[in-house]
């Protein structure tokens, strides 16, 4: 997110405006069982829609957070209701990237069947940002810029 912009507001903007580029999920518990410090929302996960030119359709999750009182069932039913959604469009992949340190969540999602992609057919996830992408972008020729 740039300097000048607060993260709020650009959540606000990118995904609850008039063209999302995001959807989120939120995991709101009854008052009587919320967090140690009275909050009813005690995760989310935040997902959007890609396309495969080999597969069609595809969800990716960005981003999946519970509090610690409430992981185990909590990211399972997230996962569930996610992958329900993602299926509804009919969407024929769930993908997700795990940070090598968090060996209990990868050998969770193991568990569950989900395949490791960096082992199994050898991808890896790049990304350009900040002043790469500022190079790269200087490199493309004149073209119409998009809208925010």
């Amino acid at each position: 997110l740039s300097g000048s912009e607060r993260k709020e507001e650009c959540l606000e903007r990118d995904g609850f405006g008039p063209n999302p580029f995001f959807q989120c999920l939120v995991a709101e518990v009854a008052q009587e069982h919320c967090s140690p410090e009275g909050h009813t929302v005690v995760g989310y996960a935040l997902y959007f829609y890609t396309y495969s030119t080999w597969r069609g359709r595809c969800v990716y999750m960005e981003d999946l957070y519970v509090m610690p009182n409430f992981r185990g069932v909590l990211v399972i039913l997230t996962h569930l209701y996610l992958y329900k959604y993602g299926l509804a469009c009919r969407s024929l992949n769930g993908t997700f990237s795990v940070l090598d340190w968090n060996k209990p969540s990868l050998e969770f999602y193991l568990s569950k069947g989900a395949q490791d992609l960096t082992d199994k057919e050898g991808w890896h996830f790049l990304r350009f940002d900040g002043e790469a992408l500022d190079n790269l972008a200087q490199e493309a020729p004149p073209t119409s810029t998009c809208s925010t």
